[in-house]
């Protein structure tokens, strides 16, 4: 999956400043890229250091500055590393137990017609996963990641309209926010994707009660910024 840069090149740092600034963001945008091979990590680029859920290490690029990879062994959550093609579904998540375990839903067929429609990478395509802040990413992204309050997505949904319109969509049905509906959504649509965020993620990695969660290709950075400047200056548009 990472194979080469982007043709048209991309300042990075630029681009994460002016997003930082104009959204009023608490903290960075976070890229994020598969490996498909342990060739496809940069040199110098370490593994995590402990297991956890790719939520929290998308809080941690996002708020610690971390710069980091992770296969399959240190993602924590089945769910999530079944979304990023790092690993198959555990028996209790396929047939539905687990989410109706939880009280997600009606029956276990509810919760087993729900996990058959999450988005996911194919299984074993992925060898890990790589965080960073935009602002420092040694790697090409393939998706960016920006968890903000509801009046910034209201920015970003007119900034992914503002060249062509139309509509903005997002998918997402309550579970798997941050790994599914804004990461391998995003990654095999090519579209943008906003998703009210899951309650795995908001007790286990930090995203509050006022946040959202966005995935947007990483090829459609310049376009984003670009909007988002004009956008938030506008003057039909609610300052904050």
């Amino acid at each position: 999956m990472v194979e080469e840069a982007l043709k048209i090149k991309i300042d990075y740092a630029a681009s994460s400043e002016i997003l930082k600034t104009s959204l009023k963001l608490k903290g960075s945008p976070v890229a994020l890229a598969f490996a498909t091979t342990k060739d496809d990590i940069p040199p110098g680029m370490t593994e995590i250091d402990k297991t956890i859920r790719h939520c929290m290490m998308v809080s941690l690029a996002r708020n610690e500055g971390r710069i980091f990879y992770a296969t399959a062994d240190k993602h924590e959550c089945n769910g999530g590393s079944y979304a990023l093609g790092l690993r198959d579904l555990s028996p209790t998540l396929k047939t539905g137990k687990f989410y109706f375990k939880l009280g997600k839903f009606e029956s276990v067929t509810s919760s087993k017609r729900t996990m058959e429609s999450v988005p996911h990478l194919p299984t074993g395509e992925t060898y890990a996963t790589m965080y960073a802040p935009l602002e420092k990413t040694p790697f090409t992204p393939q998706v960016i990641l920006i968890i903000t309050n509801p009046w910034a997505m209201l920015k970003l949904a007119q900034s992914s309209l503002f060249r062509l319109g139309g509509r903005a969509h997002a998918e997402f049905s309550g579970i798997q926010s941050v790994c599914s509906d804004s990461v391998a959504q995003t990654y095999l649509t090519g579209k943008p994707n906003f998703s009210l965020g899951c309650d795995g993620s908001r007790r286990f990695s930090g995203i509050s009660d006022d946040e959202m969660v966005m995935g947007f290709p990483a090829e459609m950075l310049p376009e984003i910024v670009d909007a988002v400047k004009i956008i938030t200056q506008a003057p039909g548009s609610k300052k904050q």
